[in-house]
């Protein structure tokens, strides 16, 4: 008698190569911009020469490869196996320019940033068992958080990207208008297998335009290297400062809590729930990238918002086809002139498709909170102060500037922000003993599911 094999999950399917390639590149121009930011702010600020500035750029692009390389195919109880793109956090950036600023130098980055990267290892266990304290009124109000902060983002790609001389010239909102166009377009009327790389095709064609229109410089393409390989420590042994190593331990909470949040978004986007168990080996992973950044010269390593979006619009859930992007990120990482490249596509391209993609974060924690009871409860309110306090540092960047170090690297962040208030908030009104006037034998909606 002939057995049947099980079905495969669409998480564990591993499409043809033709659209592997497809797939995995659309992931990474989805989120290049983003991965270098960080390098270039940190190196900016310290002052490096344009040679070292290249250096941190391909070493950081490398350990990005690697790191969604661990997230994705995973080894013992190291990765989440979804599709999860890794890159350099942004939490990190103030302690890491602070520190850098204030005579520590690259060298006691690198240093807290390590002992921070084993410190997420060490409690990788911990968060995982927190995992109850996500019900999908939590969860649905994260994700919302997540995509609505992502937004200026994509805003400021549009306009011409933040700092550029023709900032919010109507050309390049046009641009960025043109290509979200053509992705809604692919999605709409193209075929299924063009629909799955309607970013792909909207930057493709955007590019096309851009390039007789004057929006691109290649001139970076001549100066890079062809070949540019990372050696451990390249700037000095790393050094270990207290208060460097406080600060970043801060940054490591931040960056947890803001990787479980895209787990879960991910895990629901692909119809693979994330378990205790699974977010500690996304989280371990987390930490494992961390170190290895510390050892080759870049920084912290998290989940990557960005591409959650992407996964949501376009439906291709495989695990399999964001490894292929960590393998076309390595390949940038030790080619630097392919880096070079992809760096040369205009910010309002990015723009066009970055708004579809944020837009449908966001639209995914709708739809997870659409199965939350709101009827005769206050979860409304755990809502709506969740995603006001997450808003406030993405509307008004400066609030928090007269706070703390500390207080600065948690509140910061919007999704962290968020993420606590609305753990904190599911606690006090559906954990804590009803209210005296409340309907007897009643049953507070978050807490089924908690």
């Amino acid at each position: 008698m002939a057995t049947t094999s099980a079905p495969v999950h669409p998480v564990d399917e591993v499409p043809p190569v033709r659209q592997l390639t497809a797939f995995g590149l659309q992931h990474v121009l989805a989120m290049y911009a983003g991965a270098v930011a960080v390098p270039l702010i940190v190196g900016g600020a310290l002052k490096l020469s344009p040679a070292d500035l290249a250096y941190l750029i391909t070493a950081d692009l490398l350990v990005c490869g690697i790191a969604t390389l661990i997230q994705c195919v995973g080894f013992w109880r190291f990765g989440v196996r979804l599709p999860i793109m890794q890159g350099c956090t942004f939490a990190a950036v103030s302690p890491m320019v602070l520190i850098g600023t204030t005579g520590g130098g690259l060298p006691a980055i690198y240093g807290s940033v390590i002992v921070a990267g084993l410190a997420i290892m060490l409690l990788a266990p911990v968060f995982g068992r927190l995992l109850r304290f996500f019900p999908p009124l939590v969860t649905g109000t994260v994700i919302l958080i997540i995509g609505v902060s992502l937004l200026p983002v994509a805003d400021n790609w549009a306009a011409g990207g933040a700092g550029a001389k023709d900032f919010g010239e109507p050309k390049n909102l046009a641009l960025a208008a043109f290509v979200l166009a053509v992705v809604l377009g692919v999605q709409r009327f193209a075929p299924a297998y063009l629909a799955r790389i309607a970013v792909l095709v909207g930057i493709a064609v955007g590019l096309a335009v851009a390039v007789p229109f004057g929006f691109t410089d290649f001139s970076g393409v001549g100066d890079a290297d062809w070949l540019g390989i990372s050696t451990p420590f390249h700037f000095g042994t790393p050094t270990f400062k207290a208060s460097a190593i406080i600060s970043m331990l801060v940054v490591a909470l931040v960056t947890m809590t803001e990787t479980t949040g895209d787990l879960i978004a991910v895990g629901e986007l692909t119809g693979r729930r994330v378990e205790p168990r699974s977010l500690a080996d996304g989280l371990r992973a987390d930490g494992l990238s961390t170190v290895l950044g510390g050892a080759f010269n870049t920084f912290p390593y998290t989940a990557f918002a960005q591409n959650v979006g992407l996964v949501g619009m376009t439906r291709v859930r495989s695990r399999w086809v964001v490894a292929a992007a960590g393998g076309i990120l390595v390949l940038l990482g030790l080619l630097p002139k392919l880096g070079a490249v992809v760096a040369a596509i205009p910010a309002p391209v990015l723009g066009g498709a970055g708004l579809v993609m944020f837009g449908t974060v966001a639209a995914s924690g709708l739809r997870t909170l659409a199965s939350v009871d709101f009827r005769g409860n206050d979860n409304l309110t755990v809502v709506a102060v969740s995603v006001a306090v997450g808003m406030l540092p993405v509307g008004v960047p400066t609030v928090y500037e007269k706070f703390p170090d500390w207080f600065q690297t948690v509140m910061n962040s919007g999704i962290s922000a968020g993420c606590l208030t609305a753990i904190v908030l599911n606690l006090l009104f559906n954990h804590l003993p009803a209210k005296a006037d409340s309907a007897p034998g009643a049953v507070p909606s978050g807490a089924e599911s908690a």
